[in-house]
């Protein structure tokens, strides 16, 4: 049976995760707050809400990224497709007023 002293490796690990969740959570916010007012821009000059050609050049650009970075490129896509997802949704509702 475990001892039920916490393992101190663990929980430096732990907390180290912990805050780098709270660090995605604030930059998610910022990118969201961002991107809203670039929807609230298309919406005033009539752009459409989505950009599909910068998008893919995102989505490239970012897949880049994570294979320097040693992470799965897939995953990445994936990740940032749901945010532009997200992204879109808000600039269509910006449109509609």
């Amino acid at each position: 049976m475990r001892d039920s002293a916490p393992d101190p490796v663990l929980a430096a690990y732990r907390k180290s995760i912990d805050n780098i969740d709270a660090a995605l959570v604030h930059m998610l916010a910022e990118r969201f707050r961002i991107t809203q007012a670039v929807g609230e821009y298309k919406a005033q000059v009539t752009l459409p809400p989505a950009d599909p050609g910068r998008e893919a050049r995102q989505v490239e650009r970012l897949r880049k990224l994570a294979v320097e970075a040693d992470l799965d490129p897939e995953f990445t896509e994936k990740f940032l497709r749901f945010i532009i997802d997200e992204v879109i949704r808000h600039h269509e509702r910006a449109r509609q007023g």
